[in-house]
C-alpha cells in the first residue's frame, strides 16, 4: 500500500482514538450494495486482504471507504427513450409533448437502473494519531470530500480542516525557484508549472526539464508564479507540490523499497505500510516547516 496522491487534513488536537474504537464505529456503517433505484451507495470496506476495516501499526491507522455507483450513461437512457417516444407517436398519430417526453425518460430510467452495472471504487485514508493528521489517498478534492463527509457522519461531526501553513505554497515555491535553491533536505526536480497572475492567466509547463537559468527567472520577472513544483526529500521521496498544498506523483525511491523485504504477502503489507507512514510523516514535518510552519486553529 503505497500512496501516490495525497491531501492532508488536521485532526483536533485533543482527538484520541484506538484501532478497536475506530473499527467499531466504521462497522456501524458498512458499504451496502445499491438497491432498486439507488444510483450510489457509500460505506466502509476492508482496507487490506482480510476482513478488518482498520489496519494498525505504531499509532498509524489505515481504513477505506467503498463507493458503489450504478453505471447508466445518458446515451443509453436517450436511446431507449427515443424508441419509446417514436412508438408512442406512431400509435397516437401526433408528436409527443415536452411533459410526456420527460415522463417517458423518467420511466425508462426507473426500468433500467435496477439492471445497471455497479462499479466499486475504494478510497484509502491514513489516520496519524501521533501527529493528529488525516492523509487521504486521492487525486482530487472531490474524491477526498466523499471520504471526509462519510467520516464526519461516522465519527459524529468530528471537526476536520485542511492543513494550513504560514506561507502559501505559491509564494514559497516561487522564491525557491528565484533563488535557485530549496530548503534543507529538499532538492528541486524537473517538473514545474508557472501561471500568470494577470488577466491573461497564461500558463507555462515544464516536464523533465532543467529548472535553473535565465528562462525561468524571466517568467518569474514577468509576473508568473509557481503553481506546481517537483521536489525530492532526502533522496528518499519524490513528489509534486501544488498551490493547494496537495502532494501528487509520490514516488518512494528504490532506496526505501529495498528496505521492505518480507517473507509473505501479509508481512510485506505490514512492512510497506509501516515504512510508508514513517517516511511520509517525517517528510510532511519537514515540508510544513519549509512552508513557514503550521497555522494552528485556522
Amino acid at each position: 500500500m503505497w500512496f501516490k496522491n495525497i491531501l492532508i487534513y488536521r485532526l483536533p488536537s485533543d482527538f484520541k482514538i484506538t484501532a478497536d474504537s475506530l473499527q467499531e464505529r466504521l462497522a456501524r456503517k458498512p458499504l451496502l450494495p445499491c438497491m432498486g433505484l439507488d444510483r450510489q451507495s457509500r460505506g466502509w470496506v476492508p482496507c487490506c486482504n482480510d476482513d478488518r476495516l482498520v489496519h494498525s501499526a505504531n499509532g498509524q491507522l489505515l481504513f477505506a471507504l467503498g463507493t458503489e455507483q450504478k453505471l447508466l450513461p445518458a446515451s443509453v437512457i436517450n436511446r431507449f427513450a427515443k424508441e419509446r417516444i417514436e412508438h408512442a407517436e406512431a400509435q397516437q398519430g401526433y408528436k409527443v409533448g415536452r411533459r410526456e417526453r420527460k415522463a417517458i425518460k423518467e420511466a425508462v430510467t426507473e426500468e433500467l437502473l435496477p439492471k445497471a452495472f455497479a462499479l466499486l471504487r475504494t478510497t484509502h485514508a491514513w489516520m496519524d494519531t501521533l501527529n493528529n493528521r488525516l492523509i487521504i489517498h486521492a487525486a482530487s478534492a472531490a474524491r477526498a470530500e466523499e471520504l471526509l463527509e462519510s467520516l464526519i457522519k461516522t465519527m459524529e461531526d468530528m471537526p476536520l480542516r485542511p492543513l494550513h501553513t504560514a506561507n502559501s505554497p505559491i509564494s514559497v515555491m516561487t522564491d525557491w525557484l528565484a533563488g535557485d535553491h530549496a530548503p534543507a533536505g529538499f532538492t528541486i526536480d524537473r517538473e514545474l508549472e508557472l501561471r500568470s497572475t494577470g488577466e491573461s492567466n497564461s500558463t507555462v509547463r515544464y516536464a523533465n526539464h532543467a529548472l535553473e537559468g535565465e528562462e525561468i527567472l524571466a517568467h518569474i520577472r514577468s509576473g508568473k508564479r509557481a503553481t506546481r513544483l517537483g521536489l525530492t526529500w532526502n533522496d528518499r521521496i519524490s513528489f509534486v507540490l501544488t498551490e493547494q498544498l496537495q502532494i501528487r506523483k509520490l514516488q518512494f525511491l528504490d532506496i526505501i523499497k529495498e528496505e521492505s523485504g518480507a517473507d509473505s504477502e501479509e508481512d510485506l503489507f505490514e512492512l510497506d505500510f509501516a515504512l510508508m507512514t514513517g517516511e511520509l510523516a517525517r517528510m510532511l514535518d519537514d515540508l510544513t516547516e519549509a512552508l513557514g510552519g503550521e497555522i494552528i486553529g485556522s
